[in-house]
């Protein structure tokens, strides 16, 4: 009642050594058992004993042996051999685990890559080349198979870091009777058709951007504000200290080729008209100079601020000396005569024409 009770596992490991297990400790727990085989076809059967068995809590529950044939029989018997409680006949073919692939390159062209591997030397047909991946954010991996030996999938976000990992797989039912599929191999982790060591290399990088733009941000945020702090100075500065107009900017010929000389400028200007205008950009002068005119209408002597006059010969001769003691510094809110003209003085310049 054995033959029907016994489960065994059977796995030919790329037709090169042969593994079959058993399941008997539940039938006869404190029963050994032994393990035969053959690999010959005809009436005359020579078995085999089993030299590597698999043990479990140092009972027998499975033996290793080379494969040597497309055809094995097995038979399991009592610890001494003479009474068989379990034997099958099968195909060793058909119980195939491929190896790992070897040799997987990584072909990158934009979004898409090409994974391929070397072609077994026996029934390369019969295998499929699954590619599996993932990327930091997936739960589940996702699966593309195509046949040995290269499998093409595209579609890769290359801002991502994903995990691959391949392996070969029997076809059931052509080849395998068994789902069997070669163990995965060692994963490898690319982003955007570069190799890293893993995929936290991804997040370290991206931490060390984050951190470089924030101090990029932080200097330009710094110097914007130093920039208006710099502005706002400016004109805090204008309003206390106010600037004082320069009058050799008015009167540019008289300090540049007369170097302050007003006889000797108004010898070469005798019969040119000079018009001049002071301004002056602050409210608080302009109401001054307003106030100033009031105070010149109450008093019968109205004096403009701009004045087109022309000195003549004569005023030139009479008046040298008057001239002279009208380029000195006024003193403030005074009134001035020079070649018959009343000039109006105040603090902001030195003299109004």
């Amino acid at each position: 009642g054995w033959e029907d009770a016994i489960n065994t596992t059977i796995i030919n490991f790329n037709n090169e050594k042969m593994q079959i297990t058993w399941a008997t400790r539940e039938l006869s727990p404190n029963e050994n058992v032994s393990f035969f085989y053959t690999f010959d076809e005809g009436k005359h059967k020579v078995w085999k004993s089993c030299t590597t068995y698999l043990l479990d809590q140092d009972y027998n529950s499975g033996c290793l042996f080379k494969t040597e044939g497309p055809t094995l029989a097995i038979s399991i018997r009592n610890s001494n051999g003479s009474e068989e409680l379990f034997s099958k006949k099968l195909k060793s073919d058909f119980y195939i685990k491929p190896n790992r692939p070897e040799n997987v390159t990584f072909f990158w062209k934009e979004d898409t890559v090409n994974v391929s591997c070397n072609k077994p030397e026996r029934a390369a047909w019969c295998l499929r080349l699954e590619l599996q991946y993932k990327s930091k954010f997936d739960k589940e991996w996702q699966s593309r198979a195509s046949k040995c030996c290269s499998v093409v999938e595209q579609g890769f976000d290359p801002r991502k870091c994903y995990s691959f990992r391949v392996r070969l797989r029997r076809l059931v039912p052509h080849c395998n009777v068994v789902n069997y599929s070669s163990d995965w191999e060692a994963e490898t982790f690319w982003m955007n058709g570069m190799l890293l060591d893993s995929c936290d290399d991804d997040t370290t990088s991206q931490s060390n951007t984050v951190i470089l733009l924030s101090c990029l941000l932080a200097v330009l945020l710094m110097m914007l504000i130093l920039l208006i702090l710099l502005c706002k100075w400016q004109r805090v500065q204008m309003s206390v200290l106010p600037a004082i107009p320069d009058p050799k900017y008015l009167f540019a010929d008289l300090f540049n080729d007369h170097n302050g000389n007003l006889q000797e400028w108004l010898d070469k200007n005798d019969h040119v008209v000079l018009q001049t205008k002071l301004y002056y950009e602050e409210p608080e002068s302009i109401t001054e100079a307003e106030s100033q005119q009031e105070d010149g209408k109450n008093s019968d002597k109205q004096v403009p601020l701009e004045k087109i006059f022309t000195f003549s010969g004569a005023a030139e001769n009479n008046d040298s000396k008057a001239a002279e003691i009208a380029c000195l510094k006024p003193t403030p809110n005074a009134m001035a005569s020079f070649a018959g003209f009343h000039i109006l003085r105040n603090d902001d310049t030195y003299v109004m024409l």
